[in-house]
């Protein structure tokens, strides 16, 4: 008995290696995923945006595991620049393991409110905006993906609507963030615009909701502007069924700068693959969740773009986009 005892005791002590080295291979990670304008109860791996699906989907697929070895606590500004401050402060004090986020304004609000925690963004030129020191080696707690090639894809945005529609002379451009448009920033844009004999109005809104966006549309029409063009602010990709839903009801061209609009029934994109760029934050968020620090982790720039073009929007607005176009689209919705 006392024999049986004995071993039965040894074989729990051995045991006990095995369950902790078990347990500790299950300890769960906590992060924060914060968008400035998409509800929080979409930032889900079968809702929301594309990106975010794809984002989810990839740290699944590096055994990161929501539900397992992974906790989400998701937030959303809902649209409202004035939350982002409030809101920042608010997931800072939960102390995830890291923070997941977009929006320029957004992301600063964050790297004012933690140095320690990392952060993972998706924004326009951190070199620019004064978050971090190089693309390559950003140092401090923030890196992740610029949706800002450097290479003036506004201009090339404007191009392709000057082509698709020649006539196009009065074009707005809304934007979430006037600071861009009036500063020294946006004149490659307006100048482009100019010698493509365009007259760009920058449409700035406050807030990104129902009401500002069906007075925008109106005043839009109105104003009988030929085209317009949405700026990459995740705000309005928030709104994107409805911008799509107004461009429609007031029959005004627009060109859209993800595919997601054109999913929705958007009549031109031209983007970035933000499939890539949501699998390249999925990776950051698991090299630092084993051990990685932020700030030596490289901030990635798209080189990939494509030229969507949704012909069933085109019958829709009774608008002929040429056939030269279409040849050059790397994708056709019929």
């Amino acid at each position: 008995m006392r024999r049986r005892k004995f071993i039965t005791l040894l074989g729990v002590a051995a045991a006990w290696p095995i369950a902790a080295s078990a347990q500790q291979s299950q300890k769960q990670h906590r992060i924060a995923f914060v968008h400035s304008g998409i509800p929080a109860d979409h930032l889900t791996e079968t809702s929301g945006p594309f990106w975010v699906r794809r984002f989810y989907e990839t740290l699944r697929g590096l055994g990161e595991t929501e539900g397992s070895n992974l906790v989400v606590e998701r937030y959303s500004a809902e649209g409202r620049a004035d939350r982002f401050t409030t809101l920042a402060a608010e997931v800072v004090e939960r102390k995830p393991d890291v923070i997941v986020s977009n929006l320029n304004d957004l992301v600063k609000a964050f790297t004012a409110a933690t140095t320690t925690i990392p952060i993972v963004a998706i924004i326009a030129d951190p070199i620019a905006l004064g978050l971090v020191r190089s693309l390559a080696r950003p140092g401090g707690n923030l890196t992740g993906v610029s949706i800002d090639t450097g290479t003036g894809i506004v201009a090339k945005r404007l191009q392709i609507l000057k082509e698709a529609m020649p006539s196009a002379i009065k074009v707005a451009y809304l934007l979430a963030n006037s600071g861009t448009w009036n500063s020294s920033a946006g004149l490659p844009d307006r100048e482009a615009a100019q010698q493509l004999g365009i007259a760009l109005t920058g449409n700035f809104l406050a807030e990104v909701n129902e009401v500002q966006l069906r007075r925008t549309f109106a005043e839009m029409s109105e104003q009988k502007l030929d085209a317009a063009i949405v700026d990459e602010s995740g705000t309005f990709l928030a709104q994107r069924s409805l911008i799509v839903e107004l461009a429609q009801k007031h029959r005004i061209p627009v060109i859209y700068p993800y595919r997601d609009y054109a999913d929705s029934g958007g009549l031109m994109a031209y983007a970035p693959e933000l499939g890539e760029l949501a699998q390249r934050m999925a990776n950051d968020v698991h090299q630092i969740l084993n051990g990685a620090k932020p700030g030596d982790i490289p901030f990635y720039q798209p080189n990939k773009f494509q030229l969507i073009v949704n012909l069933k929007a085109a019958k829709a607005l009774d608008f002929i986009i040429p056939q030269s176009l279409i040849a050059s689209a790397d994708e056709v919705i019929e």
